[in-house]
């Protein structure tokens, strides 16, 4: 099968992996676990876990309790991150051979074996459970309720053209789950204002991510928010990120009031604003770019919510 250039799938130009720096001194035959974890892109683990630090850093008792609980996220994010993208690839890997831009994954190349991808996602998943346990019993509720949306993330696409908005509810949990941690009870309703403004945020930046793969998601029959939204792609995103900076004041006010951290409130609306002055359905390279800014993005929120921790 030949990608949308005229080149075949297997061409390094056609697809998304290429193992650089620190990752190439690991095994040869480890490498198709790094690719299907994606433990060589951190952006996806980082745009995990910054909700979680976020909240950490708002509501922990101390500095030292909120450093605590962010290193724990860590750990764990990049462990549920990996195990996330392992569920996905297995349902994907038909559709990852007809994309250029993903037809060499591990599953869709055959350089590893759907019992491969089981078993590595066990370990992951026991690695997640154990970060877990080390958490209040509370949040072993909250964290384990969000099973159900990692799984069902990859058949979204299939049926809506906006499957961004099972990936907010996904990736945002680490929001609930921290509260849980921090407060050792169920979340708030100002915590789920949060909430709801993390997967506007979510949203947003997987519409820019999106852009990249438009022609090969209409051609493979893959839905997505960038093909739905059509000419309306920038002011959906816009709205998105203009609901997101809305909710998070108000839930984060309604919590703590105001402080230091509503400088770093203000910085991550800079950082939309630039992101919406280069947005182009036109321009996927640019895309991957914005994309990958959120993580500086979350890095501003989170360094007011610790200003504010340290100051109090």
């Amino acid at each position: 099968m030949t990608g949308q250039h005229g080149k075949t799938p297997n061409s390094a130009e056609a697809g998304d992996i290429s193992l650089s720096g620190i990752w190439q001194i690991f095994p040869q035959y480890l490498h198709p676990y790094i690719i299907i974890a994606r433990l060589d892109r951190p952006i996806g683990w980082w745009l995990l876990i910054l909700p979680g630090w976020w909240v950490a850093a708002a509501l922990a008792p101390s500095a030292s309790t909120a450093l605590g609980i962010m290193a724990l996220f860590m750990i764990g994010g990049i462990a549920t991150r990996g195990a996330g993208c392992v569920i996905n690839d297995m349902w994907d890997r038909d559709i990852d051979r007809r994309v250029a831009r993903t037809a060499q994954r591990p599953l869709a190349a055959g350089t590893m074996t759907m019992g491969q991808a089981g078993l590595f996602l066990c370990i992951l998943t026991c690695i997640s459970v154990a970060v877990l346990l080390q958490l209040p019993p509370i949040s072993w509720l909250v964290g384990i309720a969000s099973a159900p949306l990692v799984i069902l993330y990859p058949l979204a696409k299939r049926v809506t053209y906006f499957p961004q908005i099972v990936l907010g509810l996904t990736f945002s949990w680490a929001a609930p789950t921290a509260y849980a941690a921090v407060m050792m009870q169920l979340p708030e309703p100002a915590l789920l204002v949060v909430y709801a403004g993390t997967v506007c945020w979510v949203f947003g930046y997987d519409t820019i991510y999106a852009i990249q793969d438009i022609a090969d998601d209409i051609q493979s029959g893959v839905k997505s928010s960038a093909i739905g939204l059509g000419r309306h792609l920038k002011a959906g995103v816009g709205l998105a990120y203009l609901s997101a900076l809305i909710l998070w004041a108000t839930g984060f006010y309604l919590m703590i009031g105001a402080g230091i951290w509503l400088a770093g409130l203000a910085g991550a609306g800079c950082h939309f604003i630039w992101q919406m002055r280069h947005i182009s359905a036109d321009a996927p390279q640019t895309a991957r770019r914005l994309f990958v800014s959120n993580r500086n993005c979350g890095l501003i929120l989170s360094a007011g919510f610790l200003a504010s921790q340290l100051s109090g």
